[in-house]
């Protein structure tokens, strides 16, 4: 109990002053999903376009 530090085992030295991200994993889960929704949305209205005209 010598230490009172509450981020004593948590630190990682090797990370810096700002090393982890403290953001919310659900908005960039979110943002992931969102993105790669989109491009395959694309393909896909691409494909049906080059369908349609052939």
């Amino acid at each position: 109990m010598g230490h009172q530090n509450d981020n004593f085992v948590t630190h990682n030295p090797f990370e810096g002053k700002n090393g982890a991200s403290m953001r919310n994993d659900a908005i960039d889960a979110g943002v992931g999903f969102g993105v790669s929704f989109v491009f395959f949305a694309i393909m896909f209205i691409i494909a049906t376009i080059i369908d349609a005209a052939a």
